[in-house]
């Protein structure tokens, strides 16, 4: 028989809060390629962001913490009740997705998604160079080949127009499961890395099929610490999860970071 990756394995990222050093390495990997002036007009174009918050008890010794915000890809989404054209839905491995092409720009996902990770494309960066952004796309030169190469090949092209967010890497899971199909097996834990967890130096951000109960994701999920954000209130069952950071103020205590993985 031919085994294949199981369509109800859900995908799921957890960042520890324990562990992320705030270095902004993922921001800038899922910002790369846009430049500083449309972001001094409020056009950021990002997948990912970095919350930092602080605490203690005077503002001369904070602690930081630093928390990595990117499409939660939540079970009951708002972003897809709103969309008049039903561009964002829900695939069957449980991703968010994006189809970019029925996509109208009405930003309607954006204004509904509470934890506002959705981005508006204003300009296309698919042709022409950095210095015609604003011209029409008929009239726009083509795009050289240096430029070219500078593009991802596995990820799909969009237009201006189109709402963005984050996929949890989907062409690295589609490659993924291409190989495992053509291997008869199933995915192995730890196969697939998106790219914000690969270029984060602590390994904060575990991404797994939490449906595997002994993916390392699956542990994270079993613990009786970890949360969705806003879940309590908004019931969107986000199934990117975070651990909360620890702190053991008694220097005779063993350090947290050195705490077995289990389910407390």
């Amino acid at each position: 028989p031919r085994v294949m990756s199981d369509p109800r394995d859900r995908q799921s990222d957890a960042p520890p809060l324990l562990e992320v050093v705030g270095l902004k390495m993922q921001y800038a990997v899922s910002k790369a390629g846009f430049g500083k002036p449309q972001v001094l007009l409020g056009r950021e174009m990002q997948w990912l962001r970095i919350d930092r918050y602080f605490r203690g008890p005077d503002a001369t010794s904070p602690q930081a913490v630093h928390e990595p915000i990117m499409c939660m890809q939540c079970e009951n989404a708002p972003c897809e009740a709103v969309c008049p054209v039903g561009a964002t839905s829900t695939a069957p491995d449980g991703l968010n997705t994006m189809t970019y092409n029925r996509c109208i720009g009405t930003r309607y996902c954006a204004v509904n998604c509470p934890y506002k990770v959705r981005r508006f494309n204003f300009l296309d960066y698919n042709s022409g160079n950095l210095n015609n952004l604003y011209e029409p796309n008929l009239l726009r030169k083509p795009m050289n080949d240096l430029v070219a190469l500078q593009k991802n090949p596995q990820v799909s092209i969009r237009v201006r127009g189109v709402m963005e967010k984050c996929t949890y890497c989907v062409q690295r899971i589609e490659v993924a499961r291409v190989v495992a199909e053509r291997e008869n097996r199933k995915i192995r834990d730890g196969e697939i890395t998106p790219a914000c967890a690969q270029a984060c130096p602590s390994r904060a951000l575990v991404f797994g099929n939490i449906r595997d109960k002994n993916s390392r994701v699956a542990a994270l999920f079993r613990q009786t610490r970890c949360y969705g954000i806003l879940n309590y209130l908004l019931f969107t069952a986000p199934r990117t999860r975070y651990l909360p950071k620890l702190w053991n103020p008694n220097p005779a205590l063993p350090a947290v970071e050195n705490a077995p993985l289990g389910e407390q």
